[in-house]
């Protein structure tokens, strides 16, 4: 059994698929108008290790991440300029070109993390048909009304909203100023917006209603419609959806459609810099290229996130990162020595998936990992256990386990060098042949046995 939390009901509930062995998830995805940050990437780690635990119990997993390439105003309630049209302005590009290149970024980032591509990434610009569609559902159903810069969704007309974040309408921006413009209720927010009078912009449509461009939240309740049907079994994002865009996505599904988008939700806390979340808005963001830029492998990143569960803050300092890429090389090292994959260690490997599907404990399960490590089983049997406990971690241990070290001639000429120095007493050039070692990206740990070479 697994059990998750769902932010819907507010407690861990046992998943129950709608089709046996299936598993339909909704991701919401990047908007393609700069890099994706590290507190971004969390995001995509957490719905990437709760996919990959889907499947270690079997199920076969849909996914569906968007890409938002049109309607995300600089503000989450409907104010500001499109995020793409400010890209197009900053970077002197098309909407096209700036799209194709933040998303070609994106997808690398994925790869640099392990994090395993979705099986559709459907954009939004690909499907503005659709979005026109489900508005004039809602228009049908009388969800709609009419402004002078846009249709709306009246959100007095569903007797359930603020559902997802435990918000009645009338509070949930209580004490927040809001630019009401000519919106009915504060919370209302704009399903398609109208081009401005005597101006053309690169991307707008025709409509029902007359040129131009969705607003940011159709795009998702109708592609997850169009790739899942609804209701589909899992949707996730950050803490930051719950309030605006996913309350709002869960209003225009039920409104167009009559049913829940989705049974489970879930929801990922902010990888935080000191006491704020991680923002471009904040100026304190890092990106995974900023990382390998100062030396750390990806998946240093990778193996901190999963130090810490994905309902909690987490926050990031390179001293942490140090620690989680000294803590990698640890177990990367470790398993070099083992033999080829043979047998397995059961009861390890039942505790590790028991943690995982307890709400993603990914802490307890790293921490079973190292138990692994430190047990009397053959080492053929760690081998197999720990590579089915890396289609979950995603640290790539394949690379590792059982494939020594190739050190290569120069490195392991000053190795020796430096022995016969330790042998003399000679601790100046002992230091001095160690620097020279690290220069070429190894260390060297002393034991009883002699020198051992790593990999830095």
């Amino acid at each position: 059994m697994i059990f998750l939390y769902n932010t819907l009901s507010r407690k861990k509930e046992e998943l129950k698929p709608i089709h046996e062995g299936k598993i339909g998830l909704y991701s919401c995805g990047p908007t393609v108008y700069w890099f994706a940050h590290l507190g971004n990437m969390r995001s995509f780690l957490f719905t990437d290790i709760l996919r990959r635990t889907l499947e270690l119990n079997g199920y076969e997993v849909k996914q569906v991440m968007n890409i938002t390439d049109v309607g995300h105003l600089t503000g989450d309630t409907d104010e500001g300029e499109d995020k793409m049209l400010v890209a197009m302005q900053r970077d002197g590009k098309t909407a096209l070109e700036i799209a194709e290149f933040y998303t070609s970024a994106f997808m690398r980032d994925l790869e640099r993390l392990n994090i395993k591509p979705a099986n559709l990434f459907p954009k939004a610009t690909a499907h503005i048909q659709d979005q026109i569609e489900m508005i004039v559902a809602l228009e049908k159903n009388g969800f709609t009304y009419r402004t002078s810069d846009g249709i709306y969704f009246d959100t007095s007309k569903l007797a359930d909203y603020g559902r997802l974040s435990g918000q009645k309408s009338q509070d949930k921006l209580a004490g927040a100023r809001v630019e009401m413009g000519e919106k009915r209720h504060t919370t209302d927010f704009a399903l398609w917006k109208f081009s401005p009078v005597g101006s053309k912009r690169e991307m707008e449509w025709d409509s029902p209603w007359g040129k131009g461009f969705p607003g940011w939240h159709i795009e998702c309740s109708a592609m997850s419609a169009k790739y899942l049907d609804v209701p589909f079994d899992i949707h996730t994002g950050g803490i930051d959806h719950i309030a605006v865009h996913h309350e709002n996505e869960i209003a225009q599904t039920r409104g167009a459609l009559g049913v829940l988008e989705a049974n489970v939700w879930m929801h990922n806390e902010f990888l935080t810099v000191g006491d704020g979340k991680m923002s471009k808005s904040l100026g304190n963001l890092y990106t995974v290229e900023d990382l390998i830029a100062k030396g750390y492998d990806p998946l240093a990143f990778r193996y901190l996130v999963l130090g810490a569960h994905y309902r909690s803050k987490l926050n990031f300092t390179f001293e942490a990162l140090e620690g989680a890429q000294n803590a990698l090389k640890k177990l990367r090292d470790a398993v070099r020595s083992w033999d080829s994959p043979q047998g397995s260690c059961k009861e390890i490997e039942e505790r590790f998936v028991a943690a995982l599907n307890d709400d993603l404990n990914t802490p307890q399960a790293l921490a079973i990992v190292w138990e692994l490590l430190d047990c009397d089983e053959a080492s053929g049997a760690k081998a197999k256990t720990i590579l089915w406990m890396d289609r979950v971690l995603g640290l790539r241990l394949d690379e590792y386990v059982g494939r020594s070290l190739d050190v290569p001639v120069e490195v392991q000429k000053l190795v020796d060098e430096r022995e016969r120095a330790r042998a003399d007493k000679d601790w100046t050039l002992s230091d001095t042949l160690r620097k020279r070692v690290e220069e070429l990206g190894f260390s060297i740990e002393d034991t009883d046995m002699g020198s051992k070479v790593k990999k830095m």
